[in-house]
């Protein structure tokens, strides 16, 4: 059966036109979107301040799709949260909260599952079930807020999917999210995360929005690249890093580079050097992260001396360079680990069901 369209997924603008359609004044729509986005609404019963007729209307041409929490867990060494959430077809999807000097961020899925198959991924296991709408992306962040009774300040979309697999929700989201009407968080405060998907990097470059482009790099070289990450078949690191240079360009902001250490796979002296050779004298970032072992994955986690020599190598060619922080390492801090070891005990069935 057919969904409806969701609608908090759709913006002011949107909601205006509906409204209009359906025969109503405008102003029902700001009040509409205040409901979901401001007092975060779970039905339109609530939005008590509609008539009970509009209430009808917008029940026969909508749903809300909410999420259910299903699990949460807690890594009591730095307060890390991971949640499982349940959506209303009972696929389940994962989301991270997380305390930091400077506030708290979340980390959002994009998708239920992922297709670029990443070899050291816990999220692709499976495939893609379907894209997340702006809505459902939205709610995880509402979810978390409200779980946690804390402002959210920073949003990663680095969870499970591939946002630009998922370009137009993306947009959508990031634009509602920033939006004065509802949480209006900061661009500068958001971040997403791509395997390289150099067409959409160009098209998110001419909107100028002002958030943070990460790129997972994870290679120096095409060659190597394409061992752990088939989407490398189509985009080759040369076509990545120009498509940089130009969101670089068009936007002013500074570019991370994702790079996840694996024992004796891409943490070599050379591997360094080459990565030094290809960023240097870029504005950019590099962010090194110990990979996180998934159990139907070989990769092993680099060494504490390889990893120093990694960051080593690359700041003697001027780069700024960071060690993520292991937040979250005691609960399947790997994305889409969660899911996985829910779906593969058997929770998928029934997936709105009981929480840890």
């Amino acid at each position: 059966m057919e969904r409806k369209p969701d609608l908090r997924s759709l913006s002011l603008s949107e909601l205006k036109d509906e409204i209009g359609h359906m025969g109503e004044k405008s102003f029902h729509a700001v009040q509409i979107y205040e409901w979901l986005h401001k007092k975060q609404a779970q039905s339109v019963d609530e939005m008590t301040n509609l008539s009970a007729a509009l209430r009808e209307k917008l029940k026969n041409s909508y749903d809300l799709y909410n999420l259910t929490e299903v699990k949460a867990l807690e890594d009591c060494e730095d307060g890390t949260f991971k949640y499982l959430f349940a959506t209303g077809d009972e696929n389940v999807i994962e989301s991270v909260f997380m305390s930091y000097e400077h506030g708290y961020s979340v980390c959002i899925s994009s998708q239920v599952g992922c297709r670029m198959g990443c070899s050291f991924c816990a999220s692709t296991i499976g495939g893609k079930v379907r894209d997340l709408t702006a809505g459902e992306m939205l709610e995880q962040v509402y979810m978390m807020q409200k779980l946690q009774n804390k402002r959210i300040s920073n949003v990663v979309v680095m969870g499970s999917g591939e946002p630009f697999d998922n370009f137009d929700n993306f947009v959508r989201f990031y634009e509602m999210l920033t939006d004065k009407d509802g949480l209006n968080i900061s661009g500068r405060n958001i971040t997403v995360s791509t395997c390289g998907i150099i067409d959409k990097i160009r098209e998110l470059a001419d909107k100028k929005y002002a958030l943070t482009l990460a790129i997972s790099l994870h290679a120096p070289n095409d060659e190597l690249r394409r061992r752990i990450m088939p989407s490398a078949n189509k985009y080759n690191i040369e076509g990545i890093i120009s498509a940089c240079d130009y969101f670089f360009e068009q936007t002013g902001r500074r570019i991370t580079f994702e790079y996840s250490l694996m024992s004796g796979i891409n943490d070599s002296e050379s591997c360094a050097n080459e990565l030094g050779r290809l960023l240097s004298g870029r504005n950019c970032h590099v962010n090194l992260i110990p990979v996180n072992p998934v159990k139907e994955r070989d990769y092993r986690r680099s060494g504490e001396k390889d990893i120093a020599r990694f960051k080593k190598i690359l700041e003697k060619n001027k780069l700024n360079v960071t060690i993520r922080r292991g937040l979250g390492k005691n609960i399947d801090a790997a994305c889409g680990q969660l899911r996985r070891s829910y779906m593969t005990n058997g929770g998928e069935k029934g997936a709105g069901g009981s929480k840890d």
